[in-house]
């Protein structure tokens, strides 16, 4: 599904119009530039879904969280099938913004979670400030939802429950032996920084 919008060339015109839209509503007036950086932006975001969902499943199981995170990739697995969701996606590339939205900040959501009760990340911690900008570019009434759903997969995978019980002594011991998860660094960061001129600073 990736693969094919970024194959059209309509999808970068149409990308690009929504940034000068989102511009507009934060009161920028963004050069060509900072248009093309933000493109930049949004087709990374999109485009580390998968490996991202792929080194959560590993992280998952190094710690003994897989059966929580494979509920959660179900759901993300399910949100990209379905067609007509938040933000259809008949859409072209705007119908993969939430779709990539939901799986990146589920994900962060069981990182927070994780680091809260170990003091050690799971996932690239970069995802905070990137899920904080995509969030503005989808905007309402659409993040309300997205955030609901994700609040719900989290819930209902009782994700917390499961994190809680890494700090038993035998779950600490694995824990410390794993050092730091991410041994490669986190994911390539992405380029928040450049995107002050379409006011999409971060909070």
């Amino acid at each position: 599904m990736i693969a094919d919008q970024f194959a059209d060339a309509k999808s970068a015109i149409d990308l690009r119009n929504l940034l000068k839209e989102v511009a507009a509503r934060e009161g920028a007036t963004p050069s060509n530039i900072e248009l093309a950086q933000g493109s930049s932006f949004v087709y990374n975001y999109i485009e580390q879904v998968p490996y991202v969902l792929t080194v959560a499943w590993t992280s998952a199981r190094n710690v003994g969280i897989e059966t929580e995170v494979s509920h959660i990739l179900q759901m993300v697995e399910s949100y990209w099938i379905e067609a007509d969701d938040v933000i259809p996606d008949s859409l072209g590339i705007f119908g993969l913004l939430d779709d990539a939205y939901c799986s990146l900040s589920s994900l962060q959501a069981v990182s927070d979670l994780y680091r809260q009760q170990t003091g050690k990340f799971l996932f690239p911690d970069d995802l905070t400030s990137a899920n904080k900008v995509m969030r503005k570019i989808i905007g309402d009434p659409y993040t309300p939802q997205l955030d609901d759903i994700v609040s719900r997969a989290i819930t209902d995978a009782r994700v917390a429950e499961a994190v809680k019980q890494l700090t038993t002594p035998e779950k600490q011991t694995l824990i410390d032996s794993q050092a730091t998860i991410w041994n490669h660094g986190p994911v390539s960061e992405l380029p928040v920084s450049q995107l002050k001129g379409l006011g999409l600073t971060v909070d």
